[in-house]
């Protein structure tokens, strides 16, 4: 009897258990998240690029399948403006990089639009402008917005003879506000993430507001939504500015958090306020002592502009994002292959955790990952992103102790290999394995016609640039052989 109940007792628990295992898969079926198939997940890449093409772009979609899109000649058109304006490679696809920044927060302005209230250059007819605050974000302290949007109005007022006042009643040019959704202007807010804020040109009416995103949650910090950093570009708006291409731009349409203390307008954003309202007049200042800089700093740099001495040689080249990047010593000039335009900055004010003089650099497209070396140190960052865990030694990579620093980089997008040259050979080290390969090869026996010790290297196009002294040299790594010898400064327009 007793081995009966025993046995009865275990055959109850055992079909417990199994009850309860069936209602477990019951509820996995019910609730857990089933994989999205990859047709499925294109088709919502190409609703979010359209919506993304529709909202910033002025792309009219007509209704058009989406599965129609790949094989459409404006689509295509539209993803290369979109790309070229924000400074991605131009391609004409939905790669990963595009597909990353057009789902960053940003400014709900559009990059390109038929927007009447930015038509024939609008701007305010006088210098004293006054600015009141409707409401306040339960995010911050009133007293921290308060002192937010005073000093994100003094980053314009540094550079231009306006001046700003604050009003807590009556009528005010400015009316600033936080709203979540519809609210009342046509042009809602989307929720967290998306459109963070957005602002219209001078103007009668709705004219130079500016409104802020309820759903975002605003700081002071690096956390969340920066208040002063994006009321300081949508300002930008409220006085005229429409979006620049320049990503160090504080008018450049992707959010992004400056480190403060390094904070300082872009030579763009000064020339177009001060194209509408002139240059201050008032005498250079200290910074006010605040948790920003809000200066204006301008490189009192000896080197040019415009690299154009025929003696000039740079520390290291690399692609960076579609475009090319040129380091020498404290600065850099970054350019896009297919345009005149050059910019040119410090390199502290796009990483300001990095060291002056680069010693090599090279950009790996399918992560969106650049690499730069300073001695034995090396440091990974992504866009104005410093990568979390650097700076490492080189020695990680597999470098032997006797290499102290790296001359020049290189990676090769076709094989998915990346050369480091020291002196006369270089190491080659494999993506795909993460492992140096064990013996070096001299640079002239893997690349005929480049002799001696390089200062820096790129591809571009599928050639390799070999940079020494005041010239380059084009390689065709297929044909195994230099296409062309040109000078260092060939990309700009000297």
């Amino acid at each position: 009897m007793k081995r009966e109940r025993q046995i009865f007792i275990k055959t109850r628990h055992r079909n417990e258990r199994m009850k309860n295992f069936l209602l477990l898969l019951l509820l996995c079926a019910a609730s857990c998240a089933v994989p999205m198939s990859p047709k499925r997940k294109e088709e919502e890449e190409m609703k979010l690029v359209q919506k993304y093409l529709e909202n910033y772009y002025s792309f009219k979609s007509h209704r058009m399948p989406v599965k129609r899109w790949k094989s459409d000649k404006g689509v295509v058109n539209k993803i290369k403006e979109m790309q070229e304006f924000i400074g991605l490679e131009v391609t004409g696809k939905l790669d990963s990089n595009t597909l990353e920044v057009i789902q960053k927060p940003r400014c709900g302005v559009p990059d390109v639009a038929e927007f009447s209230t930015f038509t024939g250059q609008p701007k305010w007819k006088k210098k004293n402008l006054k600015y009141r605050i409707l409401n306040y974000t339960p995010d911050m302290a009133p007293a921290d917005v308060d002192a937010n949007i005073k000093e994100a109005f003094t980053v314009w007022s540094n550079v231009t003879p306006l001046t700003f006042t604050q009003v807590d009643s009556g009528d005010a040019d400015i009316l600033i506000s936080f709203a979540a959704k519809v609210h009342n202007d046509f042009n809602p807010f989307d929720g967290p993430g998306g459109t963070v804020a957005h602002a219209y040109a001078p103007g009668n009416g709705i004219g130079g507001d500016a409104h802020f995103d309820e759903d975002e949650n605003w700081t002071k910090g690096s956390q969340g939504s920066n208040l002063f950093f994006v009321a300081a570009h949508e300002f930008g708006h409220s006085l005229g500015l429409s979006h620049s291409k320049y990503p160090n731009s504080l008018m450049y349409p992707v959010y992004r958090y400056f480190d403060s203390r390094t904070f300082h307008l872009h030579q763009d954003d000064i020339t177009g306020i001060q194209y509408l309202y002139g240059p201050s007049s008032k005498p250079p200042k200290e910074p006010p002592k605040s948790t920003v800089s809000l200066e204006p700093v301008e490189p009192t740099e000896p080197l040019p502009r415009k690299p154009c001495g025929p003696n000039l040689t740079f520390d290291a080249v690399t692609s960076f994002r579609g475009e090319i990047m040129f380091f020498k010593d404290k600065y850099f000039w970054h350019k896009h292959p297919t345009t005149k335009e050059v910019d040119f900055d410090l390199i502290s004010s796009l990483w300001s955790h990095l060291p002056s003089g680069v010693d090599a650099a090279y950009e790996i497209m399918d992560k969106d990952e650049t690499y730069l070396f300073k001695g034995n140190e090396f440091w990974v960052v992504k866009g104005d992103t410093l990568l979390s865990g650097y700076p490492k030694k080189i020695s990680v990579l597999g470098f032997p102790k006797g290499v102290k620093k790296i001359d020049a980089a290189l990676y090769n997008a076709n094989t998915r290999k990346t050369y480091y040259f020291v002196s006369y050979k270089f190491w080659s080290y494999d993506e795909r394995r993460q492992s140096m390969d064990k013996k070096t090869t001299l640079i002239r026996d893997e690349f005929p016609g480049i002799n001696g010790k390089l200062d820096a290297a790129f591809q571009h196009k599928g050639f390799f640039y070999f940079l020494r002294g005041s010239r380059q040299f084009e390689f065709d790594p297929f044909a195994k052989k230099v296409t062309r010898v040109l000078r260092s400064n060939f990309w700009f327009p000297c």
